[in-house]
């Protein structure tokens, strides 16, 4: 069997791949995570900014989804949130709703009622005021325990993503669970966006998406990403499907306007999602 060739990153600025003769880049979605919206909702009683308002805009506006992360305290979204959210997203035909969380915590009956098209699989805890890890998918009974819940999931009619750290060798063992995609956790990447480490901490990235699609495994990713930060991945990787993009969405729609900021996404992934492939020499 011929080796695995290593993606490159050439020159230190532009991202070169090698996608397993693949020619042309994946034309990536986007996923607008709605939690700020309904953090700020909950900042005040009533139900102002509305999510399932700001999630039309965001449909409207070209979003090929909503995405939505409760936590067992109800700081952002609420359950009474979900079912409303849902049949927006079900009155687009072709959009996804996406449903992330712990399921080992409150996430499972969540998406036996709500039936969502995504379920992503974060390793959270309940108080954890954002996700900042991976599972260990190094420890088999963490694997053991995984497939378990990705079967019951999938039972729901759910495609199932589990939440990985920019490990490659971790990428095989995600597969062993029977998950559909995994989506890496990129705030490593984005912290390190626009200083000289930028193309060593990408690197891990690229390799981890080019076994991913050795192994018929999709490639989701989410964590800090931005307008400014994003093309660099996603040229880089070549076969990212889907981000979710929350935080940062909402601090550029303060400036440019939420459809607005939402048009500039999807300009930026038709750009990347036009570029040829380079193929360096083996």
């Amino acid at each position: 069997m011929p080796r695995r060739p290593r993606a490159i990153l050439l020159g230190g600025k532009i991202p070169f791949s090698i996608f397993n003769g693949c020619t042309s880049m994946i034309r990536t979605q986007l996923s607008v995570n709605l939690n700020k919206v309904a953090l700020v909702r909950n900042s005040r009683e009533g139900n102002w900014p509305d999510p399932v308002f700001f999630g039309r805009i965001a449909l409207e506006a070209g979003a090929a989804g909503l995405t939505v992360h409760p936590r067992p305290d109800e700081r952002h979204i609420r359950r009474t949130d979900l079912a409303p959210l849902k049949a927006l997203v079900d009155a687009y035909p072709g959009r996804e709703f996406n449903i992330e969380g712990n399921p080992f915590e409150n996430l499972m009956p969540i998406l036996k009622e709500i039936r969502p098209h995504q379920a992503t699989f974060v390793p959270d805890a309940a108080d954890q005021k954002t996700s900042d890890h991976g599972f260990e998918f190094n420890n088999p009974e963490v694997r053991e325990k995984l497939a378990a819940v990705v079967a019951e999931a999938q039972s729901y009619g759910c495609r199932v993503s589990l939440f990985m750290d920019p490990e490659p060798e971790f990428t095989r063992w995600a597969k062993e669970t029977g998950a559909d995609r995994i989506e890496l956790y990129t705030e490593g990447y984005a912290a390190a966006y626009g200083t000289a480490l930028e193309d060593d901490i990408l690197q891990p990235y690229v390799d981890s998406a080019l076994l991913c699609d050795e192994l018929a495994l999709g490639v989701n990713a989410g964590h800090d990403l931005s307008l400014d930060n994003l093309e660099k991945l996603l040229t880089a990787c070549g076969n990212i499907q889907e981000v979710s993009i929350g935080h940062a969405l909402t601090v550029e729609a303060l400036q440019f306007g939420f459809a607005e900021t939402i048009r500039r996404y999807n300009e930026l992934l038709d750009r990347v999602a036009a570029k040829p492939r380079v193929f360096p020499q083996k």
